[in-house]
Order: structure tokens, then C-alpha cells, then sequence
């Protein structure tokens, strides 16, 4: 079974070799029709530490590696 993929932005790099990235999805509601932004936010794994605040990155959900953190970038896509 394929892993789920996705992309995102990041928002924090405080931690050492995490990264934290934010997903928006847009979601319609079901009555009225509207369409509304929903976000995730997810841990992400990123061990060189190449990550900046800003960047668009490819996420790939993994094992979990720690309490939080279950998915890894696979590449940037823009800095």
C-alpha cells in the first residue's frame, strides 16, 4: 500500500532535526455549499536541518519516529 503524500509550509524550524509544516485543505460544507480552508499541522522529519520558515516542502508519512513526529520531507519544492 502506497504512503500518503503531501505538501505543505513550513512554519517553525526551532527544534533540532524536526520541522514543523502546515497543510491547508480545501474542504465544502455540506449544506450551504461554501468552501472552507481547513489546516493541519504535522511533525516533520527533517534531519539535515535545511529547512527555513517559508519553504514548501513534499511530506511522505512514515513510522512513527518519536511521540509526534510520523511523517519525513521528501524534497523542497520552493525556497
Amino acid at each position: 500500500m502506497p504512503k500518503k503524500e503531501t505538501r505543505g509550509i513550513v512554519i517553525s524550524n526551532k527544534m533540532d532535526k524536526t520541522a514543523t509544516v502546515i497543510t491547508k485543505n480545501p474542504i465544502t460544507h455540506k449544506k450551504y455549499g461554501k468552501i472552507l480552508a481547513r489546516t493541519n499541522k504535522y511533525y516533520v522529519d527533517d534531519p539535515l536541518n535545511e529547512c527555513q520558515i517559508g519553504d514548501t516542502v513534499k511530506i511522505q508519512e512514515t513510522r512513527p519516529l518519536s511521540k509526534n513526529k510520523r511523517w519525513a520531507i521528501i524534497e523542497r519544492i520552493e525556497k
